[in-house]
């Protein structure tokens, strides 16, 4: 494990990083609670909310949609050292990093992804379109470019926004031939295992609650962790600009997410709390 930090500690105006050395017994028996923020690279907008979000100090892990053509300006907006970034495996948004004529099946007659709207209406129909042979092709172009654009291995790996068991296993054959940190997708309400570490995933029982009050979402989570489990909140902070709007049916939940996740009065609350905030670089 890379040399890093467990908890973070609110300095009045932002969490700074707490070296492990300097964690007491008690304070290891937090609560645990790992922010993530989804979809660098989607449009100008989005990099803005997660830069932001980033530089006010709750988000430590970025997921990176590395076939995306604002990727890389999204990570130059980061500056910040140490920051968990994660391959957000993309196959429903933008156009592909692999020759589109190799991956027919994930890509519509112009070339792009086929829309998350296609990949629902497959699962409601119990059928899977995605050609293994072909998303591993785009799983593997788009690692290449993850390490192109960072410099290093992502410190986990996982995949945005489509339910085929095609592409998580997909995603299982890459992450197996490269030996990635491979966070899977579970089913609501039961943990994953990211290495030995149990991580529940909290689900919004009403979205449009949700949208109006993440916050109140925030507060859920943090009463309903069981013990010994690490609660996993993701977000999709971002700012709407026209990409997005043309793009993205998640657009109220993005500004409010952002505007939360900036706030200074939610950091103090949230430092107030018998939790510890982590990454996945810190699970074990």
């Amino acid at each position: 494990r890379p040399a890093g930090t467990r908890h973070r500690l609110y300095t009045g105006h932002r969490f700074v990083a707490l070296p492990l050395d300097e964690i007491s017994v008690e304070e290891d028996r937090m609560k645990r609670l790992l922010l993530r923020a989804d979809d660098l690279g989607y449009s100008d907008g989005v990099n803005c909310g997660i830069a932001a979000a980033v530089q006010a100090g709750l988000i430590r892990s970025v997921g990176v949609m590395t076939n995306m053509p604002l990727a890389e300006s999204g990570l130059a907006r980061l500056q910040i050292k140490d920051l968990c970034l994660g391959q957000h495996t993309n196959i429903c948004t933008g156009r592909p990093l692999s020759d589109s004529s190799l991956i027919s099946s994930i890509v519509d007659d112009d070339g792009n992804f086929k829309r998350s709207s296609a990949y629902r209406a497959a699962a409601r129909a119990g059928e899977d379109f995605v050609v293994l042979d072909e998303v591993i092709i785009e799983i593997e172009a788009q690692y290449r470019r993850f390490l192109e654009l960072v410099g290093r291995e992502p410190d986990y790996f996982e995949g945005h926004a489509v339910a085929s068991p095609m592409f998580f296993r997909g995603l299982e054959i890459v992450a197996e031939r490269h030996g990635l940190p491979y966070f899977a997708m579970g089913a609501p309400g039961e943990p994953v295992t990211f290495r030995s570490t149990p991580v529940l995933s909290y689900v919004p029982k009403d979205f449009s609650s949700y949208e109006a009050d993440p916050f109140a979402a925030l507060r859920e989570a943090l009463e309903t962790t069981p013990e010994g489990i690490c609660r996993l909140m993701v977000f999709h902070p971002g700012y709407i600009d026209a990409y997005l709007r043309d793009n993205s049916t998640m657009l109220e939940a993005r500004i409010r997410e952002a505007a939360m996740l900036v706030d200074p009065d939610v950091a103090a609350w949230l430092a107030e709390q018998d939790v510890g905030l982590v990454t996945y670089a810190d699970l074990t």
